[in-house]
């Protein structure tokens, strides 16, 4: 089975290292994915929403990693609005164990899933 191409939508500002233990544990010998992009540290004018639209249209999952202040990183709420928009299948991870994690704005309503290799493995395959 082919591994499943994963755009990492994350608090650049806030939790970078979130984003680096994603892609230690995507090298795992039995990881179901790839990390082939990730949010970007760029103003949020001209055609940043597009060149972000593209790396999310040619990821097959989005895995939004939350933290305690995701709710106002507005390059992440503009990111799930992209991966909604383009029907991108996605879901939310609680980057942080035992601190409140926040949702982006969009997706207030949505499940945040806890952080385990199994869930994360399963996620990955549609399992939410």
């Amino acid at each position: 089975m082919a591994k499943a191409r994963l755009f990492v939508s994350f608090d650049y500002d806030n939790d970078e290292t979130l984003k680096t233990f994603l892609i230690g544990q995507s090298k795992h010998d039995d990881t179901p994915f790839d990390v082939t992009d990730a949010s970007v540290k760029e103003h949020l004018t001209g055609d940043w929403e597009e060149k972000v639209k593209g790396r999310i249209n040619r990821a097959d999952v989005v895995c939004v990693l939350c933290g305690m202040r995701t709710h106002t990183a507005k390059g992440v709420s503009i990111e799930l609005a992209i991966a909604k928009k383009l029907g991108k299948p996605y879901f939310l991870l609680k980057g942080y164990r035992d601190v409140d994690c926040t949702r982006p704005k969009g997706g207030e309503n949505d499940k945040m899933y806890t952080w385990t290799w199994e869930n994360l493995k399963t996620l990955i395959h549609g399992g939410r």
